[in-house]
Formats: C-alpha cells, structure tokens, sequence
C-alpha cells in the first residue's frame, strides 16, 4: 500500500471523486479542491505531499495555479490536462510541475505517474564523503540537500535536486538523456526530452552565477548534460 497526502485540484466532480475513490483505497490520504483559489487556501492550511492539478480550470487556471504553488513550495506537482501538445507539456514544467499526464488516462498509468514524481533518487553511500562543492560564490552541499549562491539559499524541489546530484555525482562526464531519465524519474521514462530541457533551465537559473552563459550544468548536443567540476 502507498502512502501520502494528495491534494486532486480539478473542477470536475466526477474526476475528483473517481481520483479520491482510486487513491484512497491505495493507502493515500485524499483532499480535493474544486478550483485553484481553494486549492491554494488548502495548500495553506494543510499539508501534502503531492498536487494533482487539472490544467484547463474556471479562475487562475491550472497554469498560474502551479506557478504560485511553486513560487512557495517544493511540493510534488502533476499536472493533468487534456491537451498532449509539446508546448502545454513545456508549459506545464516552466510553471513548475514535475510530471504530465493526458486525459483520458488508465488507473494504473497515473499511479506510475505518482509513484514516480515521489520517488526519491536513493543517495550513492560515498555522498555523505563528498566535500561541498565550493566554485564562484556558488556552494553545494550533497550530503545536506542545500543549495547556496551568493550566500543566498537557493531553493530546488526534490527532483531538480536528484537531477543536479545525479549530474554532480557524476563530474566532467556526460550523462545521456535516457539515463538522466530513467536515473531521476523511473525506468518508464526515457523519450521525455523535454522534461530535461525545461528542468536544466530551471536549475541554472538557480545555481549559475548568469544562467545565460553556464559554467556548471553544460550541454552536449545530441548527447546529454554533464556538470563542469572546476579543477
């Protein structure tokens, strides 16, 4: 059985109680919202590990709803949508969600979505001996999850932070996008492309000293990603 806290933000109440039917009985705790200001109220006074959130919604919409949860929380977020279009997909990411699911979608394809938006990459038994990586008022300390540039902590949500670990893991080697896929989200995943790309930007805008020239995360084209350990 799973557990957690799911918040479902649909404003279909169908959709909302088939969702809150399917998860309870696989151990979640379920709290659902008809709108993205009520959700929002929710994420306020309630805790939770994870939103499933309708894209196309009355109000806010989906959109900017995910983007204010983002602007204050690291929690998991899915979006759920109707349309499977690369731009809403990247859309969906540059808000800020983890994964993307289209509508109609199966039981069993949206417990694999969950499951893998919570996962956490599990830590190599040398990270607690890696030294924080100190270079150009940027630090980053593994072993902590912490992130600091410029004396300021930078916060990242749990799979920004498994993507940049797994990277820097891994130094002056570059990792292909099927690995960086499947390493950071589950073995179902590996043609998501765009996942990476819209993930490596939201890290070098938070770790690059200028996201727009970066010294850290680099790309290899056509190949993959690698972290620049400076020598």
């Amino acid at each position: 059985m799973s557990t957690g806290r799911i918040l479902v933000i649909d404003d279909d109440p169908q959709i909302r109680r088939v969702m809150k039917t399917t998860l309870t009985t696989r151990g979640y705790e379920v709290g659902d919202a008809r709108t993205g200001e009520e959700g929002l109220a929710k994420l306020r006074s309630e805790t939770y590990d994870l939103v499933l959130l309708d894209m196309n919604m009355p109000g806010i919409g989906g959109i900017e709803t995910c983007r204010l949860i983002r602007s204050g929380s690291e929690i998991a977020i899915v979006m759920l949508t109707v349309s499977n279009t690369e731009k809403d997909k990247v859309d969906a990411l540059d808000a800020g969600a983890d994964d993307y699911v289209t509508k109609p979608f199966s039981t069993p394809e949206l417990l694999a979505r969950i499951r893998a938006t919570l996962r956490r990459l599990p830590q190599p038994p040398d990270h607690a001996d890696l030294k924080p990586l100190v270079a150009q008022g940027v630090e980053i300390d593994l072993s902590a999850r912490q992130v600091t540039v410029r004396r300021h902590t930078s916060h990242l949500t749990a799979k920004e932070f498994d993507l940049l670990s797994y990277l820097l893991a891994r130094p002056n080697k570059t990792i292909a996008h099927r690995e960086l896929l499947q390493a950071v989200w589950g073995p179902d995943y590996g043609d998501e492309l765009e996942y990476l790309r819209v993930f490596v930007n939201r890290l070098r805008k938070k770790i690059e000293p200028d996201p727009s020239k970066p010294q850290f995360l680099l790309t290899d084209a056509w190949a993959g990603y690698r972290f620049h350990l400076p020598q």
